[in-house]
């Protein structure tokens, strides 16, 4: 019976300890101070770990909450996803960015190349982005925010609470909506007169059925990889394969011919001249890839379709087709130094 006791009490100890351990705060994470306290939604934390800006100097939730509505969105330039947000968000700001909201990108990079400065703003500036773009390079603004997905869009209240939240691609009326709904708060609790639009925003931008894709997002490299490669050798770290493609494919995966070396995020063209062949269910195909001056001609079902260059950082559309359906894509690359990360499909 002593013994009983004794672990009895022992367990409980444990549980009340776990209680209180799982309760703590996260270490190193600031969290914006709510001016009150509410049922509903939870405290914004901080901007953190920030290496750049753009558009603005600087800039902290902190400094905004108790004045404006705010719009975090969290993306990576090269993403499809996010690119298609974009029309959406930029009008947004355009829309109600004298009604008192403001939007804060926080760029959270997937690849190397998006850390750098200089790609970022030129992306900014392609997208016609206005509003202030942080540079979450080491995503501890990610993390802060316990986010795992590319893009993803918060909105908080003007007392610094997360109210909504969005993963992906769509919810855009929705978003709106609440947009509007919190600047008429902000409005009231600020005892301010103004008139906030009631109308939703009719945006022309792609759309995209992802009951129609077939085919997976594919990624190279040896660290990145999610399967979907074909070739035998696979794709071995840090090493330099000479790659040919069999007789017969499969769909919805990569095959590679030609020299090329495995590196951690991508594949890498050593030889002159490489292909590419995937088999794919969708309307839509996009790379991401890089090269210091290689060209790519495409082909689909075997007929000719385009010839691109590729030379910076970023995504590149290969076929935009009118209808879903099954092809065949192959792509031959000239010159040496092309670098392929991933595949998506719209």
């Amino acid at each position: 019976m002593k013994t009983k006791t004794v672990l009895f009490v022992v367990l409980l100890a444990l549980v009340i300890a776990s209680i209180f351990y799982l309760q703590k705060p996260a270490q190193n994470v600031e969290r914006v101070e709510p001016a009150v306290q509410k049922k509903n939604g939870v405290p914004a934390p901080e901007l953190a770990g920030i290496a750049g800006y753009i558009n603005t100097d600087s800039i902290t939730l902190k400094e905004l909450v108790g004045k404006k509505v705010i719009l975090v969105d969290i993306w990576t330039y090269s993403c499809i996803n996010c690119q298609r947000t974009l029309p959406y968000i930029t009008a947004w700001y355009d829309k109600y960015k004298d009604k008192g909201l403001e939007i804060i990108g926080v760029h959270s990079p997937e690849f190397e190349f998006e850390k750098k400065y200089d790609n970022v703003k030129r992306a900014v500036d392609k997208f016609g982005i206005k509003y202030p773009v942080v540079l979450d390079n080491d995503h501890e603004t990610w993390n802060a925010f316990m986010n795992r997905y590319w893009p993803r869009k918060y909105l908080i209240d003007i007392d610094g609470y997360i109210v909504w939240d969005h993963v992906g691609e769509g919810g855009y009326d929705e978003a709106e909506l609440k947009i509007q709904e919190l600047l008429e708060e902000r409005m009231v609790k600020l005892g301010m007169q103004d008139t906030i639009p009631s109308e939703v925003s009719e945006i022309k931008a792609p759309s995209v059925n992802f009951m129609m894709i077939g085919t997976p997002e594919i990624y190279l490299g040896y660290e990145f990889t999610r399967g979907n490669f074909g070739n035998e050798e696979g794709l071995p770290k840090g090493k330099e394969i000479a790659y040919t493609i069999p007789d017969k494919v499969s769909s919805n995966t990569v095959y590679l011919d030609g020299v090329w070396f495995v590196d951690k995020d991508h594949v890498r063209l050593v030889s002159d001249k490489g292909r590419v062949v995937l088999k794919y269910d969708a309307k839509s195909v996009n790379i991401v890839a890089s090269s210091p001056e290689s060209g790519v001609s495409v082909l689909v079902d075997g007929e000719k379709l385009q010839d691109l260059k590729v030379r910076e950082d970023d995504l590149y559309t290969l076929v935009e087709g009118a209808e879903y359906g099954k092809h065949e894509l192959s792509f031959d690359v000239y010159g040496s130094g092309f670098k392929l990360y991933t595949f998506t499909f719209g």
